[in-house]
């Protein structure tokens, strides 16, 4: 806004130098004040086109990075999924995310009704089915990896810098005590080396649009949830293969 504002200003500013110049500068001077004038109004213009498309190539370098950034927390909510699945917990630390995926198995059941005769009392008897679940053997929890980089998936792209894990509790309405988490990255450092100002604007984001506040996260420590905190727009691809 305020190199718009000073391509304006400059508009302004050489309209009165021009009528200046014809009125008070000798003819043989005028063509070098010219080229000068001509030259600020090329860089004015310059920093007006600048200032435009800055935001715009901004905003698409942005997505790029947010894009892959919410695919690896993607990733680690499905490996904290399973890790709680199997274990009843949630990780910790990244590096023992990874150990459990490399090691850990699901156990693939069969459930099977059947029925028993249950005595009630004074000489009858009832016939009561329940329900049976057999284990019927194990599958890697690897296989649900393959083809993707789980071993780096705590590594923010495009960075030197890690997700960073958060674990707690929370009372249910029954008052039993829940499990929760939270992965998250600042989003400056995903967005290390764009524009500073730009930056700071996107931490303010608060849109349905948009990825809201300063971080960028899955899983929540107020709430049991699972839930990103980015919008729907990062879902599409997994959506349409999901269709598929």
């Amino acid at each position: 806004m305020s190199l718009i504002l000073l391509f304006i200003v400059g508009i302004v500013a050489c309209f009165f130098i021009a009528k200046a110049i014809l009125k008070y500068v000798p003819k043989k001077v005028q063509p070098v004040i010219s080229i000068v004038l001509y030259s600020i109004a090329a860089l004015l213009t310059y920093l007006s086109y600048d200032a435009v498309m800055k935001p715009i190539k901004f905003n698409k370098e942005k997505i790029v990075r947010f894009t892959n950034t919410i695919d690896q927390l993607k990733m680690i909510r499905e490996a904290q999924s399973a890790h709680k699945s199997i274990t009843g917990k949630f990780c910790a630390k990244g590096a023992n995310l990874v150990s459990f995926i490399d090691t850990a198995r699901f156990a693939v059941t069969a459930a099977r009704n059947e029925t028993k005769i249950v005595d009630v009392g004074g000489g009858i008897t009832n016939e009561v089915e329940f329900r049976v679940v057999d284990t019927t053997g194990y599958t890697d929890v690897r296989a649900n990896f393959v083809g993707r980089n789980y071993k780096e998936m705590m590594k923010v792209p495009g960075t030197d810098k890690e997700f960073t894990i958060s674990l707690g509790e929370i009372p249910r309405t029954n008052g039993i005590m829940a499990s929760i988490y939270e992965v998250k990255v600042a989003k400056a450092d995903v967005l290390v080396n764009m524009d500073s100002d730009l930056i700071r604007l996107e931490e303010m984001a608060f849109a349905d649009n948009e990825v809201k506040g300063k971080n960028i996260s899955v899983g929540s420590l107020a709430e049991v949830s699972d839930k990103g905190n980015w919008p729907p727009t990062y879902d599409q691809k997994d959506i349409a293969q999901q269709k598929k």
